[in-house]
């Protein structure tokens, strides 16, 4: 059987987006899943945040250097929620994206970016796709598993996206086992 294509919908805002998304990472080796980061502006979901920025930011960077998706959103998270940083400044957008190895010329051409119509677009896109699967707040994940989508809201159902395509849950920080010999 092929890999089972897991989408993760999120914005930096929502914690539980945080916890789901760093549970999902550690299992992307474990689980037979191909994991898509997919950056959306909860705002367009629940109508209220601050994220707007910096999810176009993500945005830019899933549209130029995805590679970075993975770094840069954990340090939004991390200067959000636990340095209670405004990550609506472009001085601390810019602070992030070094923190995530990012160069200064490719931070500033992002940070130019986000204005655009294909970043604002991208994200509306994005932002409607998690909607017609049916998401209501975040984190958002949609597992296509037997050709249907499945839709779990809540970091807190990551057990239950296991059980559906026929993975093993081992807690929200597994151990990975050591190669055989």
């Amino acid at each position: 059987m092929g890999k089972a294509l897991v989408e993760l919908f999120y914005d930096v805002v929502s914690p539980y987006s945080w916890l789901g998304f760093e549970v999902l990472c550690r299992y992307q080796h474990i689980w037979n899943i191909d994991l898509r980061f997919r950056p959306a502006f909860l705002g367009g979901i629940m109508q209220a945040t601050g994220s707007l920025g910096a999810m176009r930011f993500i945005t830019a960077i899933d549209m130029t250097q995805p590679q970075y998706l993975e770094p840069l959103s954990r340090e939004f998270w991390m200067r959000f929620w636990s340095q209670n940083e405004d990550i609506s400044q472009p001085e601390n957008i810019l602070a992030v994206a070094k923190q995530a190895g990012l160069s200064s010329e490719l931070a500033q051409k992002l940070l130019e970016m986000i204005s655009s119509p294909a970043v604002k677009n991208r994200l509306k896109e994005t932002t409607a796709e998690a909607i017609k699967y049916g998401a209501f707040g975040m984190p958002a994940v949609v597992a296509h598993f037997n050709g249907e989508p499945h839709l779990f809201f809540g970091s807190d159902r990551l057990e239950l996206l296991g059980s559906v395509i026929g993975e093993k849950w081992l807690g929200p920080v597994p151990s990975v086992p050591s190669p055989k010999m």
